[in-house]
């Protein structure tokens, strides 16, 4: 008997798998009709239906709605980040322009103290000045030198003395269209003829490549002491009389050193001292050599 029944069971199975794609499509068309009727016929009684397959599958839709909120959220939270960073970055580029415009308000405050420090030095009436500003350190054959952005194009001509926010700093050695060196006071080559305290002692202020230039060629007998202040004599014509320089100071040998009203260090804008039109102070040019 089991053998028997074998070929029925198979025709059977095979029928199902035959008939179950459009059977199962039968029974829905069926129950949707079934229920349209009703829905027709009597609402009230589907109304109550509906009622109670919501109740039915309301956890199962929550379950279903469950990943689509969490994604929902976790879209948000990364459209909020991106904002973040986005708010972040503005304000970063913010911060930038704000130290860019601290800086620039730091640089106008210094070249404003120096443009005032300018003032404390009183030039004669006959002399008119340039003022002009620091722009580097000159790498020449000179020691102790800065450029000034001033040149011939601005009045500017060589041996004019340079002053800086409390004193002399140094001449005009050089000058182009629009810029000079500044041969400093500091350096070895410089002589400056002074008059030394109140008794307008007679000397030359010597560069030595330190911060402390020397007094050289004192009268014999002279009578220098710390404190003492140095002015330009106006000797020889090269620099105006009376522009402050600095005062004496006493180094540990009783040799006379000079501390410069001039901070150099620190200057960022200079005058430059116009020399006046009267022929026997001006500085004869070089005589060029002949040839035969």
């Amino acid at each position: 008997m089991h053998i028997r029944s074998r070929p029925r069971s198979l025709i059977r199975i095979a029928t199902l798998q035959a008939w179950g794609p459009k059977a199962t499509s039968l029974f829905f068309a069926i129950v949707a009709l079934i229920l349209f009727t009703m829905s027709f016929t009597s609402p009230n009684n589907m109304r109550s239906l509906r009622t109670g397959a919501a109740d039915m599958f309301a956890p199962v839709l929550a379950v279903v709605n469950y990943p689509i909120e969490q994604a929902a959220s976790y879209v948000r939270a990364v459209t909020g980040i991106a904002e973040l960073q986005g708010e972040n970055a503005r304000l970063m580029q913010e911060n930038a322009r704000l130290r860019e415009w601290y800086h620039a308000a730091l640089q106008l405050k210094s070249d404003n103290e120096s443009l005032q420090k300018l003032l404390k030095v009183q030039i004669d009436p006959q002399h008119s000045f340039i003022t002009a500003r620091i722009i580097a350190d000159s790498d020449t054959a000179f020691v102790r030198s800065v450029l000034v952005m001033a040149g011939s194009d601005q009045g500017v001509d060589a041996a004019q003395a340079v002053l800086g926010g409390e004193g002399l700093m140094g001449r005009i050695v050089e000058t182009g269209k629009r810029s000079a060196h500044v041969l400093l006071l500091t350096d070895m080559n410089a002589r400056v003829p002074v008059f030394i305290g109140a008794d307008n002692i007679r000397g030359m202020l010597a560069g030595n490549n330190t911060d402390r230039p020397g007094l050289i060629h004192l009268p014999p007998q002279a009578q220098v002491k710390a404190g003492d202040r140095v002015v330009t004599s106006g000797h020889g014509g090269l620099y105006p009389h009376g522009l402050p320089v600095g005062e004496v100071i006493m180094a540990a040998d009783g040799s006379a050193m000079v501390g410069l009203y001039a901070d150099i260090d620190r200057t960022t804008y200079v005058r430059i001292v116009k020399r006046t039109d009267d022929p026997n102070l001006r500085i004869a040019p070089p005589s060029t050599p002949q040839t035969d």
